[in-house]
């Protein structure tokens, strides 16, 4: 891995960004017909794209973010969110869509959570991405599979201007459908999903050894790491869990920073199993205030 050993290389993360509200006191998903009450609720910026962006920046790598941003009453609070959490949005802009912004209402209980989401417009602002734009990256990282699905050419792309990919996966039953999913994750460097989506892909036929890299999210149980044919594990430390969301993207910081950085896989592991552990401590999927 030492090809990938650049640790003032810059990322580039692509995807949704909604405006996430999040229920916590819950002690059990409510049935239908019934009503829950929580303890707490909370709203921040989210999507996988900005979460991962948001904690490699963190971690003092220079990141920018390419998405279309929630319209509506919550488009201020969340552009502020993401200048304060330090990456780059210049070339990011607010949805004009007139059907409602893009929100995420999650249910978080101590260790799972559920979400319900609505999408109301296209992932980037931009049907391809100018390289010429991000001088400074040589990695970019789409923070759900459907946003691949959408967006077929984007790893050629990258790769076509030296730019390395990692792909997050997020469960989306609609895109799992899809007969092309190998030929979709074949070329990408990193794939990562969670052991929920990684079974559900395995058992519609995703075939691991067709990807150059995929590493499976355990939560509590650490992540484990599949390459040619070989399978490396790390445990994760016994952490107190406020609140799960994120914790996938938070790994993915830890592991996207420790690749550049020419890391051992168990050392990409172990960084972001501490990434995951540090989102799970909070509400939401990043505080800029918890920023190191």
């Amino acid at each position: 891995m030492e090809e990938h050993g650049d640790k003032s290389a810059g990322v580039l993360c692509v995807g949704r960004v909604y405006c996430d509200i999040i229920f916590t006191g819950i002690d059990n998903f409510p049935k239908l017909g019934e009503e829950k009450f929580a303890t707490g609720v909370s709203l921040h910026a989210g999507g996988g794209a900005y979460i991962t962006a948001a904690y490699l920046a963190s971690l003092g790598r220079p990141v920018s973010l390419l998405a279309t941003l929630p319209s509506g009453p919550f488009a201020g609070f969340i552009r502020d969110e993401l200048v304060e959490s330090g990456i780059n949005i210049d070339h990011c802009v607010v949805s004009e869509c007139h059907d409602g912004p893009q929100l995420t209402v999650a249910l978080s209980m101590q260790n799972d959570r559920a979400f319900i989401t609505k999408r109301s417009s296209f992932a980037l602002p931009c049907k391809t991405i100018n390289w010429q734009d991000y001088s400074a990256v040589s990695h970019l990282h789409i923070g759900e599979l459907a946003m691949l699905a959408e967006y077929p050419s984007l790893v050629e792309d990258a790769h076509k201007a030296g730019v390395t990919v990692s792909l997050d996966c997020s469960w989306d039953d609609e895109v799992f459908a899809r007969k092309e999913l190998d030929s979709l994750l074949s070329d990408v460097d990193i794939f990562l999903p969670n052991e929920a989506e990684f079974e559900q892909l395995t058992n519609i036929g995703f075939c691991v050894e067709n990807t150059r890299l995929c590493v499976v999210k355990m939560g509590a149980l650490g992540a484990r790491a599949i390459q040619g044919g070989e399978t490396l594990t790390r445990m994760a430390k016994v952490t107190d869990v406020v609140d799960t969301t994120g914790a996938g993207d938070a790994f993915n910081s830890g592991f996207i920073n420790g690749w550049l950085n020419g890391m051992s896989l168990g050392g990409c592991l172990v960084l972001g199993n501490e990434c995951g552990a540090r989102a799970v401590s909070v509400v939401g999927g990043f505080i800029v205030t918890a920023k190191s």
